[in-house]
């Protein structure tokens, strides 16, 4: 059986102001770096042949200090179907200066509803459809081989992944946070 080792990417300065990032770029705080050294740590002792990570640099960063661990990981691949969900016009705004302009209910459409997308950016099932294509696509390359695959990604993008592998409903994966400091481990 092949194995997934999915994790988030380390808390980002973004993340920290409480700014919906989205795509664009944010670096990682100090306790990000240390989120993402943890992780590397709790993860050292699993076998990594192939890595997975977005273009964003918050989740390269985090896959660079797991991977310190894990020479034997020789293929590194940049696979956006996992990049955070597109916030579009929302992408920058803090989450309390998007309150004051579109008030409580709207933002709470916007952040967790599941076919509520902002201006210009992706509702969850969006993503749901990108996340379901790289999921096939792993089963289809690696089902059944004798190998590890890291995935460092982002809160949505892991949220959808787990969706599809956990069978829940998305009322159940709305809710979810998705930790820094954790990984989730599958087989296909």
């Amino acid at each position: 059986m092949a194995k997934i080792y999915l994790f988030r990417h380390g808390q980002s300065e973004f993340n920290l102001k409480k700014v919906f990032t989205g795509w664009m770029d944010a670096k990682l705080t100090e306790l990000g770096v240390e989120q993402a050294k943890n992780l590397g740590e709790m993860l050292k002792d699993k076998k990594i042949d192939i890595a997975y990570v977005s273009r964003l640099s918050r989740a390269q960063d985090t896959l660079k200090e797991v991977l310190i661990f894990h020479p034997e990981c020789k293929t590194t691949i940049v696979d956006d179907r996992m990049i955070e969900r597109s916030y579009g016009a929302l992408a920058g705004l803090g989450h309390e200066e998007t309150i004051a302009k579109y008030g409580q209910e709207q933002f709470d459409k916007w952040h967790r509803g599941w076919n509520d997308r902002p201006p210009e950016g992706e509702c969850f099932a969006d993503v749901e459809i990108r996340v379901q294509s790289f999921i096939d696509e792993l089963k289809t390359k690696y089902a059944g081989q004798n190998i590890g695959i890291a995935i460092s990604a982002h809160g949505n993008s892991i949220r959808l992944f787990r969706k599809i592998m956990e069978n829940v409903t998305p009322e159940e994966a709305s809710s979810w946070t998705i930790p820094y400091d954790q990984y989730f481990e599958y087989e296909i």
